[in-house]
């Protein structure tokens, strides 16, 4: 396009209903109009439509805004019409494209306030907001244009910490769209808890076990060393406590809305744990899983022997399987999500396309693209732009989710 040519933006306001939109194209359709761009908004039933039209020398600008006036009357709704010209879009703003997710529980309007003040300080603009979902978080979603995506990430993380909000800052397009393969850490995440835990509690060394885990977490002490220390201590443990800290097991909330949604969509779904196969493959026939990578406890005559057999599972392991999984599924690694809370997820989660924090100690916090820090596992689902109303659409068609119970409704 050369030069600018003339516009007219035409933004009918009120109550929604049917035909609205055919109606204004429809009398539109009568004057000599290129349609450059449309906006469409619903909230609570109250509709705003914009649509932006370019035009030539010859065309009488007043009649269209006679017509428009018409149709508003009409159909008892407000008409605005500007005029202006359009040189086309700067390449500012061709590149730089984002989504910026905003979850909180609850969003605040100084939340909304303070990001859209930092994009703006930093020179971009936001060009459309929608809610992805009011419940069991309010999630926003805005797409921001003419902004450097490290620096804006950077900038929104210290606005998040201050609101107490979480912010993900994705590169928009078929770039985001083409995540296929999620990757997620087992203990404290997929599921509550810590399953070795769980087991030191049957050996009354509860306490022991939980304070070498915390300081693993934390990345303080060397994973494969404090897990053989941790086993060590579980040892003569009878086999029927493993089947009774199975039985004990709880999903984390949200856990099966995620995993259901994503099959669904054809993602593969993976998991990776320090943990132990002997509570895994059970999570792996329950939800479908995949592919999965865990430790396996060394058993002798129904006890527990305080060893482990085969590779370790720790945070090169989790990398690793991360690329295995990848190339099984054909997925690059630039197509992967991971999703991890502790210091053995962090080289997965700086290897992944996405690299989630979930509920994570500060370092992985730090080192993820994002972090969520709400109980629901569900809502990564916004990260990826699906929204409750496709989940729940989906869910409705379903007949097989009668009796379901992983709802995240408050």
């Amino acid at each position: 396009m050369n030069g600018s040519q003339r516009t007219l933006l035409i933004t009918l306001t009120g109550r929604d209903r049917p035909g609205v939109t055919s109606r204004l194209f429809g009398t539109l359709a009568g004057f000599p109009l290129t349609v450059t761009d449309v906006e469409q908004v619903v909230i609570r039933g109250r509709l705003v439509l914009g649509v932006l039209v370019s035009y030539g020398t010859g065309t009488d600008v007043g009649q269209v805004w006679t017509a428009a006036e018409k149709v508003a009357a009409d159909l008892d709704m407000e008409v605005e019409l500007s005029t202006g010209r359009d040189k086309g879009t700067p390449l500012s703003r061709r590149r730089g494209r984002l989504h910026v997710t905003v979850l909180g529980s609850p969003l605040r309007p100084a939340a909304m306030a303070g990001i859209a003040g930092r994009i703006a300080v930093g020179g971009a603009n936001i060009d459309r907001m929608q809610r992805l979902s009011h419940y069991p978080v309010t999630c926003i979603e805005l797409e921001v244009s003419g902004a450097d995506p490290e620096a804006l990430r950077a900038a929104l993380a210290v606005e998040a910490v201050e609101q107490q909000v979480d912010v993900a800052v994705q590169r928009a397009g078929l770039h985001r769209k083409a995540k296929r393969l999620i990757v997620m850490d087992v203990d404290s995440t997929l599921i509550q808890g810590e399953v070795i835990e769980l087991l030191a509690e049957k050996t009354g060394r509860l306490d022991e076990v939980a304070a070498i885990t915390e300081a693993a977490m934390r990345g303080e002490l060397d994973f494969e060393g404090s897990l053989r220390e941790r086993v060590a201590l579980l040892a003569g443990l009878d086999t029927a406590a493993i089947d009774d800290v199975r039985d004990r097991v709880r999903l984390a909330a949200g856990a099966r809305t995620l995993v259901r949604t994503l099959k669904r969509l054809d993602y593969k779904f993976a998991i990776v744990s320090g943990g132990f196969t002997q509570v895994t493959d059970s999570l792996v026939a329950d939800l479908g899983i995949d592919y999965s990578a865990a430790n396996t406890l060394e058993v002798v005559d129904g006890r527990l022997t305080g060893r482990l057999v085969g590779p370790i599972i720790d945070r090169a392991g989790k990398a690793a399987a991360l690329e295995r999984f990848a190339h099984e599924a054909g997925v690059p690694i630039s197509q992967t999500v991971a999703i991890g809370d502790g210091a053995n997820d962090l080289d997965m989660i700086q290897a992944a396309g996405l690299g989630v924090a979930y509920n994570a100690k500060p370092v992985v916090r730090q080192a993820a693209d994002t972090a969520v820090s709400v109980p629901y596992l569900d809502a990564i689902l916004f990260l990826l732009g699906i929204s409750r109303d496709e989940v729940e659409a989906a869910d409705a068609e379903d007949p097989d989710l009668a009796g379901e119970t992983d709802r995240t409704e408050p």
